[in-house]
């Protein structure tokens, strides 16, 4: 098989798998998707930010934890 046997393979597979996408489960979803306002990126990327920093204090408080008490290098 020449190569560009192959390559005509490959682009009609990823034709057909483009071509599924609007029957298939997440059809709803991607019909239902829209941009995002300013506010409402604003508001998730605050929220998003906040939980990053607990998360990392939460890690950082253990980590101190164990090397206070119990002495972990």
């Amino acid at each position: 098989m020449a190569i560009d046997e192959k390559l005509v393979d490959v682009q009609s597979k990823i034709e057909e798998a483009f071509g599924r996408i609007g029957r298939g489960k997440y059809a709803r979803i991607l019909k239902m998707a829209r941009k995002p306002t300013r506010e409402e990126f604003s508001k998730t990327s605050i929220i998003t930010g906040v939980g990053i920093i607990i998360i990392g204090g939460i890690g950082f408080i253990i980590y101190l934890i164990m090397n206070v008490f119990f002495q972990v290098p």
